[in-house]
């Protein structure tokens, strides 16, 4: 796991690190020292740690003119013993959304496994972002059907369609731009 580095080319155009908004803001990362982990597996350093033991982050871009941003995850997403949806929506995603944030891409192919909770904190997101939405993109089968099987599934949008995109291949705006065109007919 530790040489799965988080998307990189989108770097000259934007970079949490930077961003005065970001709760990532002024973080210093080293090309060499591995000192995060999930479980007993070191992570490649440029992951950003927002409380979970489990999951990290990489906010790729923002775009607060436009109102979203691109996340992508790797790790166990795991609401069961560590509650990581409270910690991300709490550490993460409100800050987000107090800067205009209101539709979230998050990127998961990396995210190895689901393990559920309840779905208070993702409705309370849901509802927090009025005409916004929150999509999920590349996520593992399985995952995607644990999301199903607690009713999350309610509160965020995935497809197939989706999930042909070669994301990596576009700039930021058109990944978006081609999503906010599928989401009216992923909704219904």
């Amino acid at each position: 796991m530790h040489d799965i580095e988080p998307h990189y080319n989108w770097r000259n155009l934007y970079t949490a690190d930077q961003d005065e908004l970001s709760p990532f803001y002024g973080t210093e990362y080293s090309e060499f020292e591995f000192t995060n982990r999930i479980y007993n597996y070191l992570i490649h350093p440029q992951w950003d740690d927002f409380g979970s033991q489990t999951m990290f982050i990489k906010i790729l871009f923002c775009d607060y003119e436009s109102g979203y941003t691109i996340i992508e995850m790797i790790g166990e997403w795991n609401d069961l013993l560590y509650n990581d949806i409270m910690l991300f929506k709490r550490n993460i995603i409100e800050l987000l959304i107090e800067n205009g944030i209101n539709r979230f891409i998050l990127i998961g192919e990396n995210v190895l496994n689901f393990h559920p909770s309840d779905d208070c904190y993702y409705e309370e997101w849901f509802d927090e972002i009025d005409d916004g939405w929150i999509c999920m993109m590349n996520f593992r089968p399985h995952v995607l059907e644990e999301f199903v099987e607690c009713g999350i599934d309610s509160f965020m949008i995935w497809g197939e369609e989706m999930d042909q995109i070669n994301w990596r291949t576009h700039q930021p705006n058109l990944l978006y731009q081609k999503i906010e065109m599928m989401v009216p007919k992923l909704l219904n």
